[in-house]
């Protein structure tokens, strides 16, 4: 099969790229399209994870949903692609449906896993919330599947690529990007591996010190609660929930938060959640992994002088 992977490489190629890479290259034979300024220096990495080609736009510099719809559509016609692969993130979201609806095609969204061509073609993806897997079977010439952030992992191949300058008419599209920000520091909480969040029981932004310590050492992202954000004690994107951004980490530590549905919504396909809670009966504790039922100033703390110890008897 032919695969075209989609990534978005501003100033280096995110985790989240390559895991589109990966899944791409254990499909079929895979080129890249990308579009910007980034090095070809920066994007030789792309081929270490199977990627065999890459195309890059250098007339395209902020995103805009319409161009990178025509982008992709192009590349299509261009590689002879059959399926296409891209990240299920902000990016992905929007122009996943543009995209398949340009080219005809079936769309897989979150898609968890590999497809199964055993009988046919089927991929199996999150519904309700992550509360249930659906397996959704494509009978179109053309597939497009927008794969969870952090739900494959990035594996290397030890291969190569060859770098090419990819032109194409996009339009100018209805919609002109006129600037972009950069929402906070560090890694995005899609992509992060390891997440610390904290809810009311921090009892106001002052005491937040202990939340980004602990993430500091462990070298996490900051989160909370939708409460926290709705009362301006911490920044709108560091809300992860149903109505917020739903994270996939590896480890997800929350402090101080009870554990509503909602929340749970987006954070239940961590890999391992640590619940910290002086109410012992927090609804938090039965999707819990590991359960500390103590106060958030004295337990966050401890950890992350526990973690020191241990970062420094590594080195």
């Amino acid at each position: 099969m032919s695969v075209l992977v989609f990534i978005e490489a501003k100033n280096k190629v995110s985790k989240a790229a390559l895991e589109a890479v990966s899944y791409g290259s254990k499909i079929g034979s895979t080129t890249v399209i990308t579009f910007g300024d980034i090095s070809s220096d920066e994007l030789a990495i792309v081929g270490e994870y199977g990627g065999e080609k890459v195309l890059i736009h250098r007339g395209i510099n902020k995103s805009n949903d319409q161009q990178l719809t025509n982008l992709i559509h192009a590349a299509v016609e261009s590689s002879g692609a059959t399926i296409v692969v891209l990240s299920q993130d902000q990016t992905g979201k929007s122009i996943g449906p543009r995209v398949a609806a340009k080219l005809n095609a079936g769309h897989v969204s979150g898609a968890i896993d590999l497809p199964d061509t055993s009988n046919g073609f089927q991929v199996n993806t999150n519904v309700f919330s992550g509360k249930a897997m659906a397996t959704v079977a494509v009978h179109s010439d053309k597939k497009v599947i927008s794969i969870l952030p952090n739900s494959i992992s990035p594996e290397k191949t030890g291969g190569s690529t060859t770098i090419e300058e990819f032109d194409a008419d996009l339009g100018e599209g209805k919609i002109v990007v006129k600037e972009m920000k950069t929402q906070g520091e560090g890694i995005p909480l899609p992509e992060a591996e390891l997440v610390v969040s904290a809810g009311r029981g921090l009892k106001g932004p002052e005491n937040w010190g202990i939340v980004e310590d602990l993430a500091k050492t462990l070298g996490a992202t900051t989160a909370c609660s939708r409460p926290v954000a709705d009362i301006g004690w911490r920044p709108h994107h560091e809300h992860v929930g149903q109505t917020g951004i739903a994270i996939r980490p590896n480890l997800y530590i929350a402090a101080g938060i009870s554990g509503a549905i909602q929340h749970l919504a987006g954070v239940n396909g961590s890999k391992v959640i640590v619940v910290i809670n002086t109410d012992a009966e927090a609804p938090f504790f039965k999707a819990a992994d590991y359960g500390v039922v103590g106060d958030a100033f004295e337990v966050l703390p401890r950890l992350n002088e526990a973690f020191k110890k241990f970062h420094n008897s590594q080195n």
